[in-house]
């Protein structure tokens, strides 16, 4: 069995004393593509967040791993559901991108290129100096999604990639996805579950309580056949 990289134990949170999440346990482990499906409402993102550690549970512990070690910090990539970049924010669909190497060391060429070559793969050569302002929805997503991956994270958490993202680009993110997975672990999110799950390994249902489900088809996106 690969090695396990996020270890979620007795996860709960509680909203105005409301239950979000119940003894959520769970281990992300090197190489996983999991597929995450459930009801509005189910807690979902909520559990993202806590993965991330942009939220803290109520009860339980988020441990990150690196060879076995736990470790303090673990390099993710992130795409939100919802972006909360202000429109009017006087910021460039390249600068964007380029948000994503904060941190990291690399000299200006390095990033200049690094920059281009996302750019062109999100399909955004001609908005490169483009403000964030003048993009559609789906524009601005791919951009976002470009911030999540240039840095080359060993996880890559997608919370519906695919929304605001015409169908013609749809494909080529499935495509993109695909690509990933080869070398990284992905963590993704979304109601689009017939081409999704062909590619996961893994299938889990959030429905304040997590399911991990082997059926090798969902006829709703939050029911499972085969489930344990």
């Amino acid at each position: 069995m690969s090695e396990t990289i996020i270890s979620l134990r007795n996860i709960c949170k509680r909203w105005d004393n409301k239950e979000v999440l119940k003894d959520i346990n769970f281990d992300v482990r090197k190489g996983d593509f999991v597929a995450i499906t459930g009801p509005n409402g189910g807690g979902k993102t909520t559990l993202l967040r806590i993965l991330l550690r942009l939220l803290k549970p109520s009860d339980g512990t988020v441990t990150y791993y690196y060879d076995g070690v736990p470790v303090n910090e673990l390099s993710i990539g992130y795409l939100p559901q919802k972006n909360l970049i202000d429109s009017k924010f006087p910021i460039s669909v390249e600068e964007v991108i380029a948000s994503g190497l904060i941190g990291e060391r690399l000299s200006k060429a390095e990033i200049a290129a690094r920059v281009a070559e996302v750019t062109r793969q999100m399909g955004l050569e001609s908005h490169a100096t483009a403000g964030i302002g003048e993009l559609s929805g789906g524009q601005l997503q791919r951009a976002l999604l470009g911030r999540a991956i240039i840095s080359r994270p060993r996880v890559l958490v997608l919370d519906e990639p695919l929304s605001y993202v015409d169908k013609r680009f749809e494909h080529y993110i499935y495509d993109l996805v695909a690509e990933l997975s080869k070398t990284t672990t992905l963590l993704l999110v979304s109601h689009e579950m017939s081409t999704i799950a062909g590619m996961a390994n893994r299938h889990l249902i959030i429905d304040h309580t997590l399911t991990e489900c082997h059926s090798a088809h969902h006829h709703v996106h939050y029911e499972c056949e085969g489930e344990i």
